[in-house]
C-alpha cells in the first residue's frame, strides 16, 4: 500500500504502556469490540494485556512510534493450553495501513515459536465486519455464531464468532 507506515513488531516494554493505554482505553469506552466493562480501570486494563498473558508485542513504524497492540495467551488451562488467544489493537490513526495483518502474522509465528498447535478467537463481535474478513483472511474459519452473545452499546444484542485455525 503506497504511503503505508513500514511495520515492525517488537517485544512490550513497560515504558510503552502509556501509549498502550492510549490506545486500549478509547476502544473499551466504545464498547463496540471487546468483552470489557467500558469503566475498565488504567490498573485493571494493564493486568488484563499486559501481566496475565503469556507474550505481548507492540507494532512500530520505523521512527519507533507505536502503530498496535497485540496480546498472547493460552485460550484455557490444562488440557486446553496448547490453544493460542489473542487481543489486538491498533491506534486510530494507524487503521487502515495493515498493522492489524501485521500483528496477526506475528502472533502466528510467535504462537508456533511458544509451542500452541492453534489459535482460537472466542469473541469476534460480528458487526466488526473488518475484523471478521481480515481473520478469515489470515486463515481463521467461523467455527461457531453464538446469537445475541455481544451486548452492542448502540445495537443491542449482536452475535459473536467463535474463530479458529490449526497452526
Amino acid at each position: 500500500m503506497s504511503g503505508s507506515p513500514q511495520i515492525g513488531v517488537r517485544a512490550y516494554d513497560p515504558a510503552d504502556w502509556p501509549a498502550v493505554w492510549a490506545m486500549l482505553e478509547p476502544v473499551f469506552r466504545a464498547g463496540e469490540t471487546y468483552a470489557v466493562p467500558r469503566d475498565i480501570g488504567e490498573e485493571e486494563a494493564h493486568r488484563m494485556w499486559v501481566e496475565l498473558p503469556r507474550a505481548v508485542r507492540v507494532a512500530v513504524d520505523a521512527q519507533g512510534a507505536l502503530l498496535g497492540t497485540y496480546y498472547l495467551k493460552a485460550n484455557q488451562a490444562g488440557p486446553g493450553d496448547h490453544v493460542a488467544n489473542c487481543g489486538y489493537i491498533v491506534a486510530p490513526a494507524a487503521r487502515g495501513l495493515g498493522v492489524a495483518g501485521a500483528m496477526c502474522e506475528h502472533s502466528l509465528a510467535l504462537a508456533r515459536e511458544l509451542g500452541f498447535s492453534a489459535m482460537q478467537y472466542n469473541l469476534v463481535v460480528a458487526t466488526n465486519t473488518v475484523a471478521v474478513r481480515l481473520w478469515q483472511r489470515h486463515g481463521f474459519e467461523v467455527r461457531g455464531t453464538l446469537p445475541g452473545a455481544f451486548r452492542h452499546p448502540e445495537q443491542g444484542p449482536v452475535d459473536a464468532h467463535v474463530m479458529y485455525r490449526l497452526l
